[in-house]
C-alpha cells in the first residue's frame, strides 16, 4: 500500500498537477477564442499575443509596485498589478476593433478577411511586446512560491516521495474555475448575456429585437481582454514570460477551443463555453 501511495504521489507531482494547471491555462485562452468566434464570427489569431500584451503590462506594474515596496505577501504582487494589465488589454482590443475590424464589418467582409486582419494585429502586438520588454525570460512571481513543499509533505505523510504544490498552480486552477463559472452565469442569467447569445445565434433577429450590435461587440471585447490578460499573467506566473511562448500557445489554445465545441453548428452559443474547462482543466 505504501508503494502505491508513493507511486501516486510521484505521478501527481510530475504529471497530474502540472497537467491540470496547464489545462486551466489553455481553458482560459480557449474561452477568449471561443467568445470571439461565437459572437463576432471569426477566428482571432491575435489572441495569443493579446495574452502576452496583458501579461507585459502586469509585469511592468508589478515591477513598479515592488520598487515602491508595495506587496500582498504571501500572494504574488502580480495579482495586485493585474488590473493594470486587464485595463491595458481592454483598451487595446477595443482600439483594434474600432480601427481595423469595424471597417471590415461595414464592408460585410467574409470571415477569412477578419482572420487575416487578426494575423496582422498579432504581428503588431508581438513587435510591441518585444520592443517594450525584450525577448528574454522574465520572472515576476514574488511572494510565497509553495503552498506545500516536498520536505513538508514527507514529514506530514511519512512517505518517501514528496508532493509540491506551487502558489501559482493553485491560483491558476482556482481562477480558471471561477472565471468559467462566472462567464457561464453571465451568459445564461443576465440580460446582457442573453442578448449576446441572441446576437450570436441570429444577428438579424437580434437587431429586430432592439439589441445594439455595437454594445454587444464592445462587451465581447471587454470580456475577451479580461480573459486574455488573466490567462497571460497566470501562465507567466506559473512558468516564465517570453513573447514567443505566447505565439506558440496559439495552437494548443485553438485545439482546446475546437475540442470544446468551436465551429460546432449544433452548439455555437457562447453559453457552451463552460465545457472547455472540464475538458482541459
Amino acid at each position: 500500500m505504501t508503494d502505491f501511495a508513493n507511486a501516486f504521489v510521484l505521478l501527481a507531482n510530475f504529471v497530474l498537477i502540472p497537467a491540470v494547471t496547464y489545462g486551466a491555462q489553455l481553458a482560459l485562452g480557449a474561452l477568449g477564442v471561443t467568445l470571439v468566434h461565437g459572437v463576432l464570427r471569426f477566428s482571432n489569431f491575435a489572441h495569443g499575443d493579446t495574452m502576452a500584451f496583458g501579461a507585459m503590462f502586469t509585469i511592468l506594474a508589478t515591477q513598479a509596485l515592488q520598487t515602491a515596496g508595495i506587496g500582498i505577501a504571501p500572494l504574488p504582487t502580480a495579482l495586485l498589478a493585474l488590473p493594470v494589465g486587464i485595463a491595458s488589454t481592454i483598451i487595446f482590443v477595443i482600439a483594434a476593433d474600432k480601427s481595423v475590424y469595424a471597417y471590415y464589418r461595414r464592408k460585410k467582409s467574409p470571415p477569412i478577411i477578419f482572420l487575416m486582419a487578426s494575423i496582422g494585429i498579432m504581428f503588431v502586438l508581438n513587435g510591441i511586446v518585444r520592443l517594450v520588454i525584450g525577448v528574454d525570460d522574465v520572472r515576476f512571481d514574488d511572494g510565497e512560491r509553495f503552498i506545500i513543499t516536498v520536505s513538508t509533505f514527507k514529514e506530514l505523510s511519512g512517505l518517501q516521495e514528496g508532493l509540491a504544490i506551487r502558489t501559482s498552480q493553485a491560483l491558476t486552477v482556482f481562477t480558471a474555475a471561477l472565471l468559467a463559472a462566472t462567464l457561464f452565469w453571465f451568459l445564461r442569467a443576465t440580460k446582457t448575456g442573453k442578448a449576446m447569445r441572441a446576437f450570436s445565434d441570429n444577428e438579424k433577429l437580434a437587431l429586430l429585437s432592439g439589441i445594439s450590435p455595437n454594445r454587444i461587440i464592445i462587451i465581447t471585447w471587454i470580456m475577451t481582454g479580461i480573459l486574455a490578460a488573466v490567462a497571460g499573467t497566470l501562465y507567466g506566473l506559473d512558468k516564465s514570460f517570453k513573447p514567443f511562448i505566447y505565439f506558440q500557445l496559439l495552437l494548443p489554445v485553438f485545439a482546446a477551443a475546437i475540442v470544446g465545441g468551436l465551429g460546432n453548428r449544433q452548439a455555437p452559443s457562447p453559453a457552451d463555453l463552460l465545457l472547455l474547462f472540464p475538458r482541459w482543466g
